[in-house]
């Protein structure tokens, strides 16, 4: 009786999943239409404002259920630009993400929810060695469109703010008034395109 009802349930947990599964469809982020922008503030008086320009990954999407969807991303932090050449070198360097030891970050969900008209991811983020959860408020995903060459693709723009010393990127001046040169709170925006898997 019991090896019954242990059969029984195992049967609709594999149904269960199985049409999970075929409510869910696989997609691939598209670098050449996705970017990272980050915004710090600067001497207490201003914005600085910088791009990623590789960002890669995937997403399973269920639309049914958005909880029973993921979605992982990797940045190539050295593809960093802030359109100050100087600026750029310093960033890459030991003083802030070492790109020679950590030359990515990543992101990789671990819930899902909706929030009225936005989602709201949770995940894991690794930068510069250390992973802690963040979680992003995401408008999307839009609705399927077709593009000229017959590809599927929906789009979505999340974003978060992170303290960077949570993620040992410690380094710091001060000004006489003992305001900080670069801010410690940044803003973290990622434009990204999906292309559905065929």
């Amino acid at each position: 009786m019991k090896t019954s009802r242990l059969l029984s349930l195992t049967s609709a947990v594999l149904l269960l999943s199985v049409a999970v599964m075929a409510q869910s469809s696989e997609w691939a982020i598209d670098p050449m239409h996705s970017t990272a922008q980050f915004t710090v503030r600067h001497m207490g008086i201003s914005n600085v404002q910088g791009d990623f320009t590789k960002v890669t990954g995937s997403a399973v999407l269920n639309d049914k259920d958005v909880a029973q969807s993921q979605v992982q991303a990797t940045i190539d932090v050295s593809t960093v630009d802030t359109r100050v050449a100087d600026r750029d070198k310093d960033l890459k360097s030991a003083n802030f993400f070492e790109v020679d030891k950590y030359p990515t970050m990543e992101f990789k969900s671990t819930k899902i929810v909706k929030n009225g008209d936005k989602l709201q991811v949770t995940g894991d983020l690794t930068l510069h060695g250390t992973t802690k959860p963040v979680t992003f408020d995401v408008d999307g995903p839009t609705p399927d469109t077709k593009d000229p060459w017959g590809n599927t693709r929906r789009g979505i723009s999340a974003t978060t703010t992170i303290n960077r010393q949570d993620f040992g990127l410690k380094w710091n001046n001060h000004l006489g008034t003992g305001e900080a040169v670069v801010g410690d709170m940044v803003k973290i925006q990622i434009d990204v395109e999906f292309v559905k898997k065929k």
